[in-house]
């Protein structure tokens, strides 16, 4: 896991820079990150119902959320030094 991704993802989901969302979108590794950020550019661009964009944008965030918490326990585990 990259966790400097899911802070770039938050980032540019925050300030609207879909342009940079697109393109971290393609250049992640992590494949589960990818598919939500493309559901929700999708579904911001073609969809008229914006409950169903807000959908997406919180299944987004909680993914973003989710692997920042996993990203922190790994290195909690993985150095003896980590406060």
């Amino acid at each position: 896991m990259n966790k400097v991704d899911y802070d770039r993802a938050l980032y540019y989901t925050h300030r609207s820079e879909w342009d940079n969302l697109l393109i971290l979108m393609v250049r992640t590794s992590d494949q589960f990150l990818a598919k939500k950020i493309e559901h929700f550019l999708h579904a911001y661009n073609f969809e008229k119902d914006y409950t169903i964009i807000e959908q997406h944008l919180y299944t987004l965030l909680r993914y973003i959320d989710h692997a920042n918490q996993l990203s922190e326990e790994e290195m909690k585990t993985a150095s003896p030094y980590f406060m």
